[in-house]
């Protein structure tokens, strides 16, 4: 099994995605900001980017309401966004892995409009925002890359907002395990099998589920054979039929219902 999600990850692939490694020498430049520059644009990109210090588990990495001075590219470890409500309850809007980049979202105001955590040992490369706008201009590749990026963000949200508005609890627990093994598949790990570092609770606000539904639903799951579960490490036995139930088409999109 692939313990794709831990901090360890790097020791079991025998790739190591932290510490200064340049983006070029980086396991996941294929994935982040990197895809497509060359070496000599890849050098100029190094240059505004900070690796920072592991963050520990439940380490905020900004706050909502925070200015807007980076954006972030995870590393190794996952991540977790959300929003809080007025009486101080978390609701989740996102889990990011390696390679994928945080605060997108707040180009626009300035302002992050959602909080970050660490939902394990995590670490983050941070772009300064000023020099990528500066760079962007510079590198045409770099430009094309961002705008890809926002709008996988904004399809990826409107997806989101289709499957909880219209999907049945056990389809969207199906969709949202679907999606993490295809992520985890284009990390060049086997899609089947899997650490979720995200609790029961996260995955209940993420989904708008009770946590109580998320727990029956991974048990029914297991029952049905599509899947079996041991603490917190998933095996997916049935993907085909699991990505059915998730209502996902051939093409990897999702059927209206």
């Amino acid at each position: 099994m692939v313990y794709f999600m831990t901090s360890s990850k790097d020791e079991a692939c025998g790739t190591v995605c932290h510490g200064n490694v340049a983006c070029q020498d980086c396991s996941l430049h294929q994935l982040c900001l990197p895809v497509g520059l060359d070496s000599a644009d890849l050098a100029l990109l190094d240059r505004i980017i900070r690796r920072r210090r592991p963050l520990r588990r439940g380490e905020y990495l900004f706050r909502a309401g925070d200015p807007m001075r980076a954006v972030y590219a995870v590393r190794s470890g996952s991540v977790k966004t959300f929003t809080c409500s007025s009486d101080g309850d978390e609701h989740v809007t996102g889990f990011h892995l390696p390679g994928e980049l945080i605060g997108l979202d707040a180009i626009g105001a300035a302002v992050h409009p959602r909080s970050a955590r660490a939902l394990e040992t995590s670490s983050v490369c941070e772009v300064a925002y000023e020099g990528l706008e500066e760079l962007s201009m510079k590198i045409r590749g770099l430009q094309r890359q961002l705008l890809r990026l926002m709008s996988r963000e904004i399809h990826h949200d409107e997806t989101m907002m289709i499957l909880l508005g219209g999907m049945a609890a056990e389809g969207r627990l199906a969709a949202l395990l679907s999606n993490i093994a295809a992520r985890v598949g284009e990390r060049g790990f086997s899609p089947r099998a899997f650490h979720l570092s995200m609790s029961r609770n996260d995955i209940g606000s993420y989904l708008g589920l009770a946590v109580e539904t998320v727990s029956r639903l991974f048990t029914r799951l297991q029952a049905e054979g599509l899947l079996s579960v041991q603490r917190k490490q998933v095996m997916i036995h049935d993907p085909d039929r699991l990505r059915r139930l998730a209502g996902v088409c051939g093409d990897g999109a999702y059927q209206s219902r």
